[in-house]
This record gives structure tokens, sequence and C-alpha cells, in this order.
């Protein structure tokens, strides 16, 4: 929830704002995930994109899943970032 113009300005930033520089930049181990239902923000032109930006990002793609995957199926994202960030951990050590 929030106020019209944070709203507004949001999808403005979001729409205009080019992030593909700061992806190239990106040296850590990356999990892309995006629901392939976003409604907001098209998997297209956001997830698939910054999994090719960024130099060997993993893409999980989640069938139906929505914008707010984070809280309509917060069980399955986190369990996600769990076992990616355990992978990540044993990669560097």
């Amino acid at each position: 929830m929030g106020g019209i113009k944070a709203h507004c300005d949001c999808i403005k930033a979001f729409s205009e704002t080019d992030v593909t520089e700061d992806l190239k930049k990106f040296d850590v181990p990356t999990l892309v995930m995006h629901g392939d239902d976003d409604q907001i923000v098209p998997i297209d032109a956001a997830g698939r994109m910054s999994a090719t930006i960024v130099k060997g990002a993993t893409l999980k793609v989640y069938p139906g899943f929505p914008h707010g995957m984070p809280a309509t199926n917060a069980d399955q994202i986190h369990a996600d970032l769990l076992v990616s960030s355990s992978k990540a951990r044993e990669a560097a050590a």
C-alpha cells in the first residue's frame, strides 16, 4: 500500500530507467526470480532480459506467479532463496 504519487513515481522510474550498465557490473552469483504471469512488469521486459545481462545469472521462472509473488507465494520464494544462497556459499568455499 502506498500513496498515489508514490505509485506513479515508481512506475515512471522503473519504466524509464535503463539499469543495463548496473546489471553488467554484477560479479556475484545472482538468482533472477520472475513469475510468468506478472502483469505489472512482464517477464520478457525484466526477468529474462536481466538474466541475460548479468554474467552467470540463473533465471528461475515461476509458472502462474504474479508480480507480488514474494507475498502471495512466500513459502516457495523463501525456500528457493535459501537453496540459492546455500549453493552460492558452497561455490565460494
